[in-house]
């Protein structure tokens, strides 16, 4: 009996290790484009037992380091929530201890969402979270033990929007953080993403969150990332469901058809079900995804080796 509790005490101290993450703040200050009005990070579940936060106002990378020790690529996760909430967790927190064991330093972004009440020209908010995000880590990626030529963004939904707006938007000015090829990352992975605005495909709740009730018809045209990429963007992998009710797949085979058309290398795969938000929820049928994902990274990692010998 005394042996059992030893090692259930050893099991116990040696998840809680491995739940660890180290928080590390964007802005050494206030940061850009903050109100000067209070507000408290709230955090709920949603009606499908999500765990999400909103409010946020204090940016952060939650940092889960390799495994594997030694300098490793990154992977900069968004988590989705329709640009209203962030699912932090089965879009965050899950997928990056599971990156973690497969050699990658992953990070979960908890980023400002686009509220006008908190932030001066919110629109720009998300994506200048994610460029400072790509800022700090190749700045400290000594520090961190990465190779700052392989840091890559990740996105569900929403967040995968934000993720693919990083990976093609990297060269337009925006307010609050610099543009040009130190912002662009490697590579993006997009899982169910809201790609476009326009009335035909966009997810209508992630738009309004966005983009306001009223947007102009050039706000819609710079955030319908099938419009704006070129040679330029990274290698994608992007997934989705062909049973997704909530985010059309015509915005995952519009963004394909792009990317081929520009000759940017990607790998798309499509799940005969899943439905839309499944994320790390292991009892649902496209779980698969991470046998996909994880694939795929193999032959990007093994690529990059090969070209930097």
């Amino acid at each position: 009996m005394k042996a059992l509790l030893i090692s259930l005490c050893l099991l116990t101290t040696i998840m809680s290790i491995k739940a660890q993450h180290q928080t590390i703040r964007l802005w050494e200050s206030v940061p850009p484009g903050n109100k000067n009005v209070q507000a408290e990070e709230q955090r709920t579940i949603s009606g499908s037992d999500a765990k999400i936060l909103t409010k946020v106002t204090t940016p952060e990378l939650w940092w889960f380091p390799s495994e594997k020790g030694g300098t490793c690529p990154a992977i900069i996760i968004c988590p989705g929530g329709g640009y209203g909430v962030e699912a932090y967790e089965h879009e965050g927190t899950q997928v990056a201890e599971w990156l973690a064991t497969q050699g990658f330093n992953a990070c979960v972004l908890k980023y400002r969402l686009p509220d006008e009440t908190l932030f001066e020209q919110a629109t720009f908010i998300p994506l200048a979270d994610v460029r400072q995000s790509l800022l700090l880590i190749r700045n400290r990626a000594t520090e961190l033990k990465t190779d700052p030529n392989c840091v890559g963004v990740m996105g569900f939904s929403a967040g995968g929007h934000l993720a693919a707006s990083a990976a093609t938007l990297f060269d337009t000015r925006i307010p609050y953080v610099q543009s040009g090829r130190k912002v662009r990352p490697d590579f993006s992975i997009l899982l169910y993403p809201v790609i476009s605005m326009r009335d035909s495909l966009t997810h209508k709740g992630s738009r309004k969150a966005l983009l306001g009730e009223n947007p102009t018809e050039s706000m819609i045209e710079t955030f319908s990332l099938e419009e704006q990429v070129t040679p330029s963007t990274p290698p994608t992998f992007i997934l989705h469901a062909t049973d997704d009710s909530g985010v059309n797949i015509g915005n995952t085979l519009c963004y394909t058809e792009a990317l081929k058309k520009n000759n940017v290398r990607v790998k798309q795969i499509l799940l005969p079900e899943g439905g839309h938000g499944f994320g790390f929820r292991k009892e649902s049928p496209a779980f698969i995804w991470t046998d996909h994902l994880s694939e795929w990274l193999q032959e990007l990692t093994n690529q990059k080796k090969q070209t930097t010998k």
